[in-house]
């Protein structure tokens, strides 16, 4: 345990909305669940955000203190975890042009996670190309703070990937000076849309929000898709690709009962409103907690922000000493 406490893991999440269920899913709960046990380093991506919100950038700063008030709703702890504000560690830039020099056009346009998302975001006809290439960005995010474990969602794996390339391009190139992380992937599976299509995503208008009210979950819950050919209550079910149920899956801590509920909708005689409402039930258990200290926590945006500054300045400490050693490499 003396070793595992001096790994160190960063992770963080774009300022360009709150978080929803499919991140506390993906990757706060690990991250709360972890930081005790390494020395961790929470990164409020405000930098990566502007790669296809360069046009509104007034979203992209409102969102850096509504994504921190979500950490810290979840039990992320400011006086163990450092929380930093990407844009005020420069060395993260300049570390990016020294990495976009070891990665080829034709790599980044076969990151899978990437052409996924300029899909669902409709990019294909006017690409950023600061969007093209933000995987180096997340390289230098990484590198900067000398993460050893990057706890992500199955679906970011590919991002993990193309940072341990260029890290081992780096130190066979110049000096092995560069930290080589992995990936942490949590258990759960990732969670798809309230709408049945794909995953959860901000910018896809299909997600339940850490911060929704309680009448807002129910809503959004009680509009779910489920399965298409579960027409009455008598007809029997399917519970695999059933949004419903793989939200379940996530959150319901009775796993006997949930067994028997599957059971149950499998044969028939159990309606999707009945499997909802049990749902809504659950979330409601989880989410209503969060709220209340996300409220809590709200009422003083000053210290706040405050609270960013100083993780930001403890952050910061570490991306000076990445820079030089990687100047002298090089």
């Amino acid at each position: 345990m003396a070793a595992m406490t001096t790994r160190r893991i960063l992770t963080g999440d774009r300022t360009t909305g709150p978080l929803h269920i499919g991140h506390y899913a993906g990757s706060l709960q690990n991250r709360v669940a972890l930081q005790r046990d390494y020395e961790t380093y929470v990164l409020l991506a405000d930098v990566q955000a502007l790669t296809d919100n360069a046009a509104n950038p007034e979203k992209v700063r409102a969102n850096v203190l509504e994504v921190a008030l979500d950490y810290l709703a979840v039990g992320i702890d400011p006086r163990v975890a450092t929380i930093v504000i990407q844009s005020l560690v420069p060395e993260i830039a300049e570390l990016t042009v020294y990495y976009l020099n070891l990665v080829t056009v034709a790599r980044l346009g076969r990151n899978p996670t990437v052409k996924e998302e300029i899909r669902q975001k409709g990019l294909e006809g006017h690409l950023p190309a600061g969007f093209f290439v933000y995987p180096v960005s997340q390289a230098a995010d990484i590198t900067a703070f000398g993460a050893h474990l990057v706890p992500v969602g199955a679906d970011q794996l590919p991002m993990i990937e193309q940072t341990v390339e260029i890290v081992r391009s780096f130190n066979r190139t110049y000096s092995p000076v560069l930290v080589e992380p992995e990936a942490l992937i949590p258990r759960a599976a990732r969670l798809p849309g309230t709408d049945g299509q794909g995953k959860m995503g901000k910018s896809l208008g299909n997600a339940i929000y850490l911060s929704d009210p309680a009448e807002v979950v129910r809503r959004k819950v009680m509009g779910m898709y489920t399965d298409p050919d579960h027409l009455r209550a008598s007809d029997p079910g399917r519970v695999e690709g059933n949004p419903v149920f793989s939200y379940l899956d996530a959150f319901d801590p009775d796993r006997e009962g949930l067994a028997a509920l599957k059971e149950h909708y499998r044969r028939g005689g159990l309606g999707d409103v009945t499997v909802k409402r049990r749902l809504a039930g659950v979330l409601e258990d989880l989410l209503g907690p969060i709220r209340a200290r996300r409220a809590e926590f709200a009422t003083d945006p000053h210290e706040g922000m405050a609270m960013l500054r100083a993780g930001t300045e403890r952050g910061r400490a570490l991306a000076p000493r990445t820079l030089d050693d990687v100047r002298r490499a090089m």
